[in-house]
């Protein structure tokens, strides 16, 4: 079920479990500020989370809250990861859902990448 992403940060979330080494996870990277790991549900042969580490609901939040440090590691998180998994030259589909009509289902900002195949126009047209 969709979150809405002005809610307060709920530290109880599957990606705050993660952190927390509660739940394990396919991990693929991590660092001081993010970790990136294989979605359990697949939506392309390549599909892998990066979260930051620090409590943030959403990209909105992240973005007003999170210190430059934060900032520049995550965002240097998701470039490395893309490039580790080959992603690059082909291509590759950033996604981050923000709020209950994007369809964000867990609240704590994670940028899915996509990629391994033709991923198609992003949104069906309507």
């Amino acid at each position: 079920m969709p979150i809405d992403a002005t809610r307060p940060y709920d530290p109880d979330n599957i990606f705050a479990r993660i952190l927390r080494g509660e739940i394990a996870c396919d991990r693929v990277y991590e660092d001081d500020h993010a970790l990136a790991f294989r979605d359990i549900a697949p939506q392309a042969p390549q599909h892998i989370l990066v979260i930051p580490k620090g409590a943030f609901v959403s990209w909105d939040d992240f973005s007003a809250r999170a210190s430059e440090a934060e900032i520049a590691g995550f965002v240097r998180a998701v470039g490395t990861v893309a490039r580790a998994a080959g992603l690059v030259a082909p291509g590759y589909r950033l996604l981050a859902n923000v709020g209950p009509q994007a369809g964000q289902e867990v609240p704590h900002l994670h940028v899915h990448l996509f990629g391994g195949k033709p991923l198609g126009p992003m949104l069906a047209s309507r």
